[in-house]
Order: C-alpha cells, then sequence, then structure tokens
C-alpha cells in the first residue's frame, strides 16, 4: 500500500496531531491553566484514570514516549504542583507519582475539554462513522506499537 494516499496519511496524521495540540493549548489558556502544556494534559489524564496514582514506567508505556521525556514532564508538574512523586515502600526502583489537590482541581474540566475537542474534531459526522473512526484508530495504534 506504500503509495501516494498512504503518504497522504501520513501527513495526514502528523497535522491533526498539530491541531489537536492547538486546540488543547487554546482550551487550558481559556481556563487559566497557562502552566499546562497539551503533554501535561494527557499526563494527567493518564494519572486521573489510573485512581490519581500511577507508576511512572505505565505513564511511559501508556504514552509511547522515552523515560527521560516523561520524567521532564513530571519534574514540571511537581514543581508546578500538580503531581507528588512517592516511592515503593518494599522496592526502591518504583516510583510512583500522584495527583494533588491542584491537579484534582483540574480534573473537572477534562470531560468540557474532551467534549469540545471531540464535538470539533468529529462536526458532521454520524455516531456509526464516529465508532468505526475509533476503532480505526485503535487499530493504527496497535500497529504502530
Amino acid at each position: 500500500m506504500a503509495n501516494i494516499q498512504s503518504h497522504e496519511a501520513i501527513l495526514l496524521n502528523s497535522i491533526i496531531s498539530t491541531a489537536v495540540q492547538d486546540e488543547l493549548k487554546l482550551e487550558l489558556k481559556r481556563l487559566g491553566y497557562t502552566d499546562l502544556a497539551p503533554s501535561h494534559f494527557m499526563l494527567l489524564y493518564i494519572v486521573y484514570k489510573n485512581g490519581g496514582r500511577i507508576q511512572i514506567k505505565c505513564i511511559c508505556d501508556t504514552m509511547l514516549k522515552q523515560k527521560s521525556t516523561i520524567t521532564e514532564m513530571i519534574i514540571r508538574l511537581v514543581k508546578t504542583g500538580y503531581l507528588v512523586k512517592e516511592g515503593h515502600s518494599e522496592d526502591k526502583r518504583v516510583m510512583y507519582v500522584v495527583a494533588t489537590k491542584k491537579a484534582l482541581d483540574v480534573q473537572k474540566y477534562f470531560e468540557e475539554i474532551f467534549d469540545h475537542l471531540t464535538n470539533k474534531m468529529f462536526h458532521g459526522f454520524n455516531e456509526e462513522e464516529k465508532a468505526t473512526s475509533f476503532s480505526l484508530l485503535q487499530k493504527v495504534l496497535g500497529n504502530l506499537s
């Protein structure tokens, strides 16, 4: 399938990713969270999905990013008061991050932000098209990971 259309799909994916990041920046700025970058927003979402406490290795695996990249993001979120780091009581090699009250205060806006982005991304799609798009995106991710 290596043809012009498949090359265009890769380009479109990159452009869509940039557009989503830009929308996230605008939404975070609108809500007054100028200290959060879109990548921080996604990291916090993963923390929330895991009950407010998650092993750093799990974040790396979920976001498909290098540990050094995730570590830099966590350092920033710790400095700005959104996360605290916690060691494992028995295994010192295992490190967790825990959402602070400040992070939990932001959580109430996640649904609003995701709804806004979803509505914008899938404007004009019917429910079947949305479901198909989601399924295809999951399949692409599965192929790449």
